[in-house]
């Protein structure tokens, strides 16, 4: 297989363990996000900040918008890391949450390409799968556009952190196992994974 199917393969399938939201679950917020914001990440190998820009994405701004604002992302593992292409992470530290997120938000048009530093949701080859699952591009990955990945904003200082964040596991942490048991399988399986201590709206 070329390295080319191969890193395509890669990004449809980043979010193809998601499942539908059971009946008796309370749906997530929704609030509309501002028209830019920023976000504090503290994490396990130093800070970085995100910038969104709703015009970009709104439907992934959003969401985004709405995890941050309710600590979905304190505690997650950074559980999908493959240097010269991106870092993922969007499974909750508690299983709960993850299911009370798994819910699927309308595909947004590409109006950015994936350049270096860029934040975008993860997606199935499946329409309109994207739920809280995201990754930041290690490097230009314009060949994402084409395939529907909207980025909703990018890194805007502490790259070189993100630069940083352990690859050792590579693709083994199975997504599966992650929304059922959350950080109790992946601090057990993976004890070296990097995470988010917090993701904060900047004031």
């Amino acid at each position: 297989m070329k390295r080319f199917s191969a890193i395509a393969w890669i990004a449809l399938t980043l979010v193809a363990c998601s499942g539908s939201k059971p009946a008796s679950a309370q749906a997530p917020a929704n609030e509309k996000a501002p028209d830019t914001f920023r976000v504090n990440f503290d994490t396990s190998r130093g800070p970085f900040v995100v910038e969104v820009t709703r015009e970009q994405a709104p439907n992934g701004a959003d969401r985004f918008y709405n995890l941050v604002k309710a600590h979905y992302f304190d505690g997650a593992r950074f559980y999908r890391v493959v240097p010269k292409f991106m870092v993922q992470w969007g499974g909750a530290a508690d299983p709960a949450d993850s299911k009370k997120w798994d819910v699927p938000i309308p595909d947004d048009p590409v109006k950015a390409s994936n350049e270096r530093g860029t934040i975008t949701f993860a997606a199935s080859s499946q329409p309109n799968s994207r739920t809280t699952h995201m990754f930041i591009n290690f490097v230009d990955n314009a060949r994402l556009d084409a395939m529907g990945f909207a980025p909703i904003g990018k890194v805007v200082s502490g790259m070189d952190n993100v630069d940083q964040i352990y690859s050792g596991d590579g693709e083994n942490p199975d997504q599966g196992q992650i929304r059922e048991e959350g950080n109790a399988y992946l601090t057990k399986a993976f004890p070296n994974l990097d995470y988010i201590k917090t993701a904060r709206l900047a004031q």
